[in-house]
This record gives C-alpha cells, structure tokens and sequence, in this order.
C-alpha cells in the first residue's frame, strides 16, 4: 500500500498499495491538448474512447483531501484541481490559479485565480470556493490528515472574486505546492456532514474527468468534462477497475478487460516476454517514486528500544528481498528521499544484512538467544506483520523478513488483509505492531515531515508510528522557515541521519514502476513523472483510409 502524504497536492505521498498499483503517478494533473500524428485519426467509436485501468483496491471516498490512500488520491486527481500542480518535470505551474506573486519576504502568497472555470453542474468556481476549502482543512472537525500545513496560514482573504491571498507569520518554504490540494465547492458543501454527505460518492470537481458511477469493490467510471477549461480529454471515459489479484488483473489485460495497469516483477519479467503480447502492449520501466519499508508501533514495548529496532534492521537481508521478491527491479532503500536528488544524504548509517551484529544489539538490549528462541525473562520477542492484500512482491518480502527473522529466534506471524479494513481499522488506529508498507517520494522534502514529526501523532495522521524525535521536529521546521536550498539541504542531511539512527522504520527498497499500456493508445510520453501524468493527452488511434 502506500500513503498519500498529500494527495495530488503538488504534492501528495501515497500509502502505495503496490509499486504497480500507482501506475506510474496517475495522480499528477494533465496538460494541454496533443497532436495527433499525420498518419493517425482518433478513433471515435465507444469501444476506443474508454480507458481501462487495473486499480488493486477501492477508494476510501470520493471528497478530495479526505483520505490518505492511493486508490482515492488516483481516481479524485482526475476529477479536481487544485491552484497549482506539478508538471512533468516536477516543476510547480499554475492550474486553477492563472498565477501567483509572492511578496513580503516571502511570507505573503496572492493567487490570480482562472475566470472560465465552471464546477462540473455547471456553477461558476470564484475565490469563496478556495476559502471555503482553506477553511475546511483547518476546522478540527473535519476527517482530514492534511490539516497541518494549512494550519500555519496565519491569515486567509479573498481580495476580489478571483484574487486569494494568504499571508504566513514566518516564510514557509513549501507554502506554495501545499495549494495544490483539491478545491472543492462551498456550495455544494457548505454545512454538510462530510462523513455522511452523498458528495462522498458522487463527488463533483472541476477537473478533467466527472464522475458517473460507482459500483462499490467492482469499478468507478468517469466520463470527459466536455467544459474543462483546457479542453476536454480525448478519451471520454477511464473506467477504473478493481481487482484486488495481480494475477486476475493481468489475464484481463490480455483478454482485453483492461487497458491500463502495473505489472508485477514476474510478470514483466515472465508472463509478458513473449512476442504475441509485445504486440498488443508497450511496457514501460524506471524507479517508482516510492518506497518500501517495515514500521514499527513504538507504542508497543516490544519496540521502544532504538537498538531493538537497529538490530532488526541488520537482521533483514534486503539483497535477498529485492533478489527474490522483486527479481532484481528494484534498488536498496535507505531513508525516506530518493537516490541521486539535491537532498538526498548517500552517507547515512546503513544496515547491511549482519545477524551477528544483530544478536549482540539485542544481546545490549536485554534479550538473549536460548534454545533456539529470542526471549527476555521467558517472554519470546514474536509479532505479526500486516500488510495489503493484491500486492505478491510485498507479500513475498514479508515471507522472506520472517524467515531472516527466524534465523536469530524471533516469530513472526504475517496477516494480508483488504486494503480499506488495514487503513481505517488498524493502521489509522495504530492496532498493529508492525507494517510493511510503502510511502511516494514527492518533489518537496517537506511532504516527509507529515510522516516524521512529532505533531502528526493524531488521529488519522500519518505519523502512525507515533515517532516523537525533538530534534526532528526542530529540523523540519528550519527547514521550512528559509528558501535558502544550501541551507534546507543542510537540515535534511540531518534529518535522514536521525531517522537512520532511530530506525522507526527498516527502509527496506525502492522498487520499480511498471506500467504496461495497450499499443493503439498513443499520446504517452514518459517524463521524470511518469506515463500517467497526461491522460487527457493519450488518444486511440487507428491507420488513415
């Protein structure tokens, strides 16, 4: 699975259900139209104007900014917008806002807001709309794991009926890629239970794409919105089905059930090798912007101890993980940012697979290896090990974390459950005493703040970990205070170097993204974001008569 720190706010983690599973950031937002070829025509029949996508789970709701899952972030990124978005190049440009100035060193953000943009039932979207979803975001009573960053808007005015301004009391550095959340309709929701409001699932957006039905754990169909302020989509319809088995989902690619998914390692290195397939699909290959780990519920005793933690780590045999469960595509993970960018620190402490030097950390820690078990005062160290169903590669690392665990006398117990029930009953809820999840890498450094700081140890929050590091906290807020890259590239070498040490999770890999598309789809063209983040672009072709 994997988390949404921010939905498709420019930013937004995702709790990644599978690397295959995001499609290749589905969620970034369109750009304007495309070409078609000379030699092509868009195919205008139904049949070649729906798009098929393999989705492994369900969405939680349909009302953007109210769910940290992937499934709901992918499908409401194709129905809303926010003020501004990340292209393909992860360079933040405008979307509903038309543009911005910043002024007031840097504390004070005016948004010039678009004056052709219509909801989807056809009222006209002005700037009480932003206020309204800005003033959503901080009501303590709204079900959202997103209110943080809008809680540091020292002041919220609409200057005209397409000017907002927001003013911070200190610079914020990732003030504006926070406005990429969804803006949602102060009509349409004003004064509505958000837990209970039918907009949950009949959302209605100014996006691309509108949405036409749900048919709960079967599909969510979207149609083109024929008003959207920069054209509509060409392919009329993304029907997003859901199919929890890889292995089901892939026979109806090949039987033409879907268009669109992820594939697997054995599938992309297997199932899809032959020359039939290789006619009917175009399959694509690079790092995911993501990553996996196993989490630890450090309000479980068991796991208090940083060098408990640390000895795990060691004992996890992530050459064998990435070997085994992702043969060989994927690359060892070791904190939170991805390899090769400006803030990433390569010189933190690192766990090479070491049982010896795991048993002494335990040994240090009070446990001691007797007859073949790990155990302290008669008490074995066991625990269980949850994780998302539809995901084999996740399931197969998890196999193979027990047995490494096994080696040095600790039981471990795996439990795979539906995607919905592990987020809002146990994960949300901190039931669990260990996860093996996976987060998105976003463009801004920041978005690892909802997932680290001390402050996002709240109900729904992603700090589900319950990680309370002062210094971390500390860093992140400088970090945030200053626009100087030389200086936040400072505070986040710290801060990968703390969360090395601490270890509230063992980053196990970073695997990659496999998305296979079917070959008369044409318009892609894949980008540091992806395939996915120009969908309104992809049009079906066929031969000119």
């Amino acid at each position: 699975m994997e988390l949404n720190s921010k939905k498709r706010r420019a930013t937004y983690l995702f709790i990644i259900i599978s690397a295959a599973v995001i499609l290749s950031l589905t969620f970034f937002r369109f750009e304007r139209g495309a070409k078609n070829n000379k030699n092509t025509s868009p195919v205008k029949d139904n049949l070649k104007n729906t798009l098929i996508i393999g989705l492994p789970a369900d969405a939680v709701n349909l009302i953007g900014n109210m769910a940290a899952d992937a499934p709901t972030a992918e499908v409401t990124s194709q129905i809303y917008d926010g003020l501004v978005r990340y292209n393909r190049n992860f360079k933040i440009v405008p979307d509903l806002a038309k543009s911005w100035k910043i002024s007031n060193s840097g504390k004070t953000i005016t948004f010039y807001l678009r004056r052709n943009v219509y909801w989807q039932n056809g009222q006209k979207f002005t700037a009480k709309d932003v206020m309204f979803t800005y003033r959503l975001m901080v009501n303590p009573e709204t079900p959202t794991p997103y209110a943080a960053e809008y809680l540091k808007v020292y002041k919220a005015k609409i200057i005209g009926k397409y000017i907002f301004r927001v003013t911070y009391k200190k610079p914020y550095a990732p003030a504006l890629s926070s406005w990429g959340l969804n803006i949602l309709s102060e009509k349409l929701l004003e004064g509505k239970n958000l837990l209970t409001t039918k907009l949950r699932s009949h959302p209605v957006g100014t996006g691309p794409y509108e949405f036409d039905k749900w048919v709960h754990g079967y599909e969510i169909v979207l149609k083109a919105n024929p008003h959207y302020f920069m054209g509509a989509p060409h392919i009329k319809r993304l029907i997003y089905k859901i199919v929890p088995d890889p292995s089901s989902m892939f026979l109806m690619l090949k039987s033409n059930g879907i268009s669109y998914m992820g594939l697997s390692p054995i599938q992309f290195k297997y199932e899809s090798a032959g020359k039939k397939f290789n006619l009917r699909f175009k399959k694509y290959i690079h790092p995911s912007l993501s990553f996996t780990f196993l989490g630890y519920n450090l309000l479980d005793p068991l796991f208090k101890n940083i060098k408990v933690r640390q000895a795990l780590s060691y004992a996890i045999n992530k050459k064998e993980i990435i070997k085994g469960a992702l043969l060989g595509l994927g690359v060892h993970c070791y904190g939170p940012f991805m390899p090769g960018t400006y803030f990433y620190n390569k010189n933190v402490k690192r766990y090479g697979y070491n049982p010896v030097k795991a048993l002494e950390l335990f040994n240090e820690a009070g446990w001691s290896l007797k007859n073949g078990t790990l155990e302290k005062r008669g008490k074995p160290f066991k625990f269980t090990i949850l994780t998302p169903q539809g995901n084999q590669e996740r399931l197969s690392a998890a196999e193979i974390i027990q047995q490494n665990f096994k080696k040095i006398g600790i039981r471990v117990s795996i439990r795979v459950m539906e995607w919905t029930s592990l987020i809002s009953e146990f994960i949300m809820k901190k039931k669990f005493q260990t996860v093996l999840l996976g987060f998105t890498i976003t463009p801004d450094p920041y978005d690892n703040a909802a997932i680290f700081m001390s402050s996002n140890i709240v109900p729904k929050g992603l700090n589900f970990t319950s990680f309370n590091n002062h210094k971390i906290d500390a860093l992140f807020r400088k970090a945030r205070s200053t626009f100087d890259l030389k200086r936040q590239r400072k505070y986040y070498f710290k801060i990968q170097s703390i969360l090395a040490k601490e270890s509230p999770y063992t980053f196990l890999y970073i695997p990659y993204a496999m998305p296979v598309v079917k070959k008369d789809v044409k318009g892609i063209k894949p980008a540091p974001a992806g395939i996915g983040y120009n969908i309104r672009k992809w049009y079906y072709v066929r031969s000119a008569d």
